[in-house]
């Protein structure tokens, strides 16, 4: 875990978060706590991550997502060589 975000704050964030209990709760509270492009970003970095995961070229990627090569290098880097948040999200989804 990234000492960086480890903070009281980001704590009070993930609590909030954790007690939403259905789709459209999260709606209304994402759509109140992000602008719609912070909100696109996320999920398009979501999407990214499952096509990787599904062994899609970055130019399959791109052309669907409209992820640039960054987004999705650093998404790429995260699958690789980060903490697994988006493996174990996957796993439990599946």
């Amino acid at each position: 875990m990234n000492k960086k975000i480890k903070t009281d704050s980001v704590d009070q964030l993930f609590n909030a978060i954790l007690c939403l209990q259905t789709r459209e709760e999260c709606y209304t509270f994402f759509e109140d706590l992000c602008t719609v492009n912070e909100l696109l970003s996320l999920s398009q970095r979501y999407e990214v991550a499952a096509m990787l995961r599904n062994r899609k070229t970055y130019l399959e990627i791109a052309e669907k997502t409209g992820a640039s090569t960054a987004t999705i290098s650093r998404v790429n880097r995260s699958l690789n060589y980060g903490n697994d948040g988006y493996n174990m999200v996957f796993e439990r989804l599946t």
